[in-house]
């Protein structure tokens, strides 16, 4: 079977096992060319949203630069031979993870299933329970348009909508990668609530919950959620907006958590970069582009790989010098603030003006942007032979011999 990249408005609907594997190799090159984190009160991560971006990134530094015990849960869909389609990223993305922990006897426990919902909980307190460890850190890493509330069965889906007012701005139309401009009606008080029912605190509330009722955590354990703040620019669409209310939910619980029970709940702020998120988000394609020509030129680009791996080096700075503020004035770690120096976003704003289909090649970073993409999916990574045959036995994970559960 040959596979080609089949792209989809913001997704691409296909994904290539060879390029996803050679892409967690890359990671593991980069992290390897590190030196490795010692973070005495570490041992044992939770990742939730281990399979693509942040979390992947978070989960493969534990893994890699801190030999830390990972257990990672994500929602991944296998390959349907039947039907002529692949599996999805995510899912070649944990299987050469998988592969390549083994190799190094590294302890990991991949969990496919609804991050959502109880029996995920479940299952993962009973893999805690089966190893004899408690939690020291939880990554919680969700980007989902969807959620169905454990209790109630109830599905609510988010929307990435402006509040109060409509929405209009230039971006970028993917599949020609040409300048559109975007119009958004405003959302509605119901989309607001559902969209913070899916991407606010409330299910990273209810893992807690149920690793402390289980006396699951250790003792000051951490716990790490992400978010973007961003430019002005992108502000009514983002910070502003829907997405934004659930992300201020989701700072708001953090800070709950801390109260609640004893321990160290953290909102990290990241990078722009591109994601199967960010890519579905008007106006930020755009703003990433420039953003990552200028940031390149002046040497101070970072992927999800080298943010990850320098959020772990604060962790282990803090520990080291006995000073556990991470956070800024509001309360943040910020792994933003390269992307948000003074010359970088002033440079990103004179050409965010200046920008046209004529000179866009000339003052966005275009074609890595669309290398980006592609590679989210295992299309394009050097070296990897994404044009040849890939036969059945790679196209589908065969995720019992591997050891990964699916629930």
């Amino acid at each position: 079977m040959i596979i080609e990249p089949k792209i989809k408005g913001f997704i691409c609907i296909t994904a290539h096992p060879k390029g996803c594997a050679k892409n967690i190799e890359n990671n593991i090159k980069y992290l390897s060319g590190n030196k490795k984190l010692e973070i005495g009160k570490i041992k044992n991560v939770l990742v939730i949203g281990c399979s693509a971006g942040y979390g992947l990134a978070s989960a493969m530094a534990a893994s890699f630069s801190m030999g830390a015990k990972v257990i990672g849960a994500a929602l991944e869909k296998n390959a349907q031979k039947e039907r002529g389609r692949t599996a999805s990223a995510g899912m070649y993305n944990l299987a050469a993870y998988k592969k390549e922990a083994d190799k190094r006897n590294l302890d990991l426990d991949i969990i496919i299933g609804d991050a959502f919902a109880n029996k995920t909980k479940e299952k993962v307190c009973d893999i805690v329970n089966k190893n004899k460890i408690k939690i020291d850190l939880i990554v919680y890493s969700i980007a989902s348009p969807i959620r169905i509330d454990p209790e109630t069965g109830v599905r609510y889906n988010s929307v990435l909508k402006p509040i109060g007012k409509e929405y209009k701005s230039k971006g970028i139309d993917l599949t020609g990668f040409k300048l559109n401009e975007t119009l958004i009606q405003p959302a509605s008080e119901d989309e607001i609530k559902n969209t913070i029912k899916v991407m606010g605190g409330e299910d990273l509330e209810l893992w807690v919950d149920v690793l402390a009722e289980n006396n699951l955590l250790s003792e000051n354990a951490s716990v790490v959620s992400y978010s973007y703040i961003g430019p002005p620019v992108t502000h009514d669409i983002y910070l502003n907006g829907s997405v934004g209310a659930a992300k201020k939910h989701l700072k708001q619980t953090s800070d709950n958590l801390n109260k609640k029970y004893k321990i160290k709940s953290y909102v990290s702020v990241n990078k722009a970069l591109v994601t199967q998120a960010s890519a579905a988000i008007p106006v930020l394609p755009l703003y990433i582009s420039l953003l990552f020509k200028v940031m390149k030129e002046k040497n101070i680009h970072e992927g999800c790989i080298e943010q990850a791996y320098r959020m772990f080096e604060k962790f282990r700075d803090a520990e080291e010098s006995k000073d556990f503020n991470l956070t800024d004035e509001d309360g943040f770690i910020r792994l933003d603030d390269l992307e948000m120096r003074e010359d970088v976003q002033k440079e990103v704003a004179d050409r965010w003006e200046k920008v046209t289909d004529g000179n866009l090649g000339e003052l966005a970073d275009s074609d890595g942007y669309r290398k980006d993409f592609l590679n989210l999916f295992g299309f394009g990574p050097d070296g990897a032979d994404y044009f040849g045959e890939v036969g059945e036995d790679e196209i589908e994970i065969d995720t019992k011999r591997l050891g990964i559960i699916e629930i």
